[in-house]
């Protein structure tokens, strides 16, 4: 089945992945009402650990980080951040870019991922994402394209495969930022290493590595 919701999650922690304890985490993941699957996220330069979530509704997802999630940093004595998404608004947008969220394949496993969100508030029905994506398509190294509204908020954003690191950074650090400035709204961008975090995000059905 397609997912009804989305869900961001990073923990302001410093730690090498192979010290986390994903293994006992996916066990608990997996347990939550709704889940789906997750992609799991470790900040490049940064070391910082969060996960890009699936889940079959938008009042699972948002159960998720008011009642589960929080007790993940609360382990490590950090704050965190959270995000819900709307999968529904943006399902036909995504599949325009090959999301592997909605029915893609995808041709090889990423190399890295960004997260991107503009502080704005616009409904996704009312955004040109057409323009957008044919934009985005030229886009160096891109694999394929996950959009993202904000449940209650309606921010813009997205999640972005690359099959390089090289090539995701200079689309957070150089070319994104030309869209913010284009819409006149500061922006939120963060880089993540894929290769290190492949083996939980397997274990936790990740559609990025179903090839």
């Amino acid at each position: 089945m397609f997912p009804n919701a989305f869900v961001y999650t990073e923990v302001a922690a410093s730690v090498p992945f192979d010290q986390a304890p994903w293994k006992k985490i996916n066990v608990e993941i997996r347990k939550q009402p709704g889940f789906l699957n997750k992609t799991w996220l470790q900040g490049h330069g940064t070391q910082s650990l969060g996960g890009l979530y699936a889940f079959d509704s938008i009042e699972h997802a948002t159960k998720f980080v008011t009642g589960y999630f929080p007790s993940e940093p609360r382990a490590f004595g950090v704050a965190h951040n959270t995000r819900v998404f709307n999968a529904g608004v943006v399902r036909t947008a995504s599949q325009d870019m090959g999301s592997v969220h909605f029915g893609a394949a995808p041709a090889s496993k990423p190399a890295a991922f960004v997260y991107t969100e503009l502080q704005i508030s616009k409904p996704f029905d009312t955004f040109p994402w057409e323009d957008r994506n044919r934009e985005l398509k030229d886009t160096p190294g891109l694999q394929n394209k996950l959009w993202l509204s904000g449940h209650g908020t309606h921010s813009l954003g997205g999640f972005e495969a690359f099959d390089s690191l090289d090539a995701a950074i200079d689309f957070a650090i150089n070319i994104f930022p030309e869209t913010a400035a284009k819409v006149g709204t500061a922006f939120y961008t963060r880089i993540f290493d894929a290769d290190i975090t492949e083996e939980a995000s397997r274990e936790m059905n990740s559609p990025y590595y179903a090839a």
